[in-house]
């Protein structure tokens, strides 16, 4: 019998993490993605070959996009006014969060699943009305809603420490909140999250085989580089610069890579190797967010946009594992 492949759109696609991870051979097929970044656009279709929207989501419509049956997206945290959503929709179109309920109600048919992924204090922003009024938003709308903050260290082999709430949504009938049997839900309750791994590899794993360019050591000429020697002294360890003092990320991972790393400084996670003390290149920061060493960066792209890419974008490993457990779920239901 062969399996059934389903299909995949984005939204807040940046240079295609979340879709690199549904990327599962005879399981899912990318059909299009979209964001209005241009120099994430340039990277997105340098590396994939599916229909890339760069539009507003305001301006998106999604009478005019194929039907898929996942839809995904890193959306932007927003504080949404509780008193103006109990008004109705139609009150809050300029939340961004509100243009996914709009562009769901507007395709074709509604996705299956959704999955969104958001930072970790979305549970607690805006002294939990945010979350409160996405989750209702959801069931609105059809979804049974299940959450869940996961760490890329805790649960791939990446020694990256970033901890990420992930949205998974099933469409469901009416009497889904009701009847807790349903095979869909109850299935991924149960599976979700996928097991811990607990076990990262080298950090060496992850930095360039090739000689870094010059450009990214710290040398005599820096105005910090007098605390850098006397604090950074080991390899194979990951160092920040905090302003006026270093700290060593002693838990032997990666801190969290941010979307102002192109702003330079304290921003980008240091490391020592056999030259010197250097940044990371941004090589290394897409290889600790896990994408494949073949992923492109287009000569029209400068570092700093290349730094927040990586920043901005989710762990490639840790999407698969929550799209393995998505497609057993919608597989098994089908």
């Amino acid at each position: 019998m062969t399996k059934k492949i389903y299909k995949v759109g984005g939204l807040f696609s940046g240079v295609g993490g979340i879709e690199s991870g549904f990327s599962l051979k005879d399981k899912f097929e990318i059909k299009w993605a979209s964001d209005l970044d241009k120099y994430s656009a340039r990277t997105y279709r340098k590396n994939y070959s599916h229909a890339f929207i760069e539009k507003d989501i305001n301006n998106l419509k999604g009478s005019e996009l194929e039907e898929v049956d996942v839809l995904v997206g890193g959306f932007p945290c927003q504080a949404f006014s509780v008193a103006g959503y109990q008004k109705g929709f139609e009150d809050e179109r300029g939340e961004v969060f509100f243009q996914i309920i709009r562009i769901i109600n507007e395709l074709p048919s509604k996705p299956k699943v959704l999955l969104l992924e958001n930072v970790k204090n979305i549970f607690t922003h805006d002294k939990k009305n945010t979350f409160m009024v996405i989750q209702d938003a959801l069931e609105k709308t059809g979804y049974c809603v299940f959450s869940k903050i996961l760490n890329t260290c805790e649960y791939t082999s990446i020694p990256q420490n970033r901890e990420r709430t992930f949205i998974v949504c099933f469409l469901e009938d009416k009497d889904a909140f009701i009847d807790p049997s349903k095979p869909m839900s109850t299935k991924f309750k149960f599976a979700f999250p996928p097991t811990k791994l607990n076990k990262t590899r080298p950090i060496k794993d992850f930095l360039e085989k090739d000689e870094v360019d010059e450009k990214y050591y710290y040398r005599q000429d820096k105005y910090n580089y007098k605390e850098l020697v006397k604090s950074i002294t080991k390899k194979d360890t990951f160092y920040q610069w905090r302003r006026v003092y270093v700290r060593e990320n002693k838990s032997g991972v990666c801190p969290t890579l941010t979307a102002n790393m192109g702003t330079g400084g304290h921003n980008v996670p240091l490391i020592k190797d056999d030259y010197g003390i250097r940044k990371l290149t941004p090589r290394e920061c897409f290889n600790l967010q896990g994408f494949p060493i073949d992923f492109k960066f287009p000569d029209d792209v400068p570092n700093s946009q290349l730094y927040k890419q990586a920043g901005n974008s989710v762990t490639v490993e840790m999407i698969q594992k929550v799209a393995e457990v998505i497609y057993e779920s919608i597989s098994n239901s089908d």
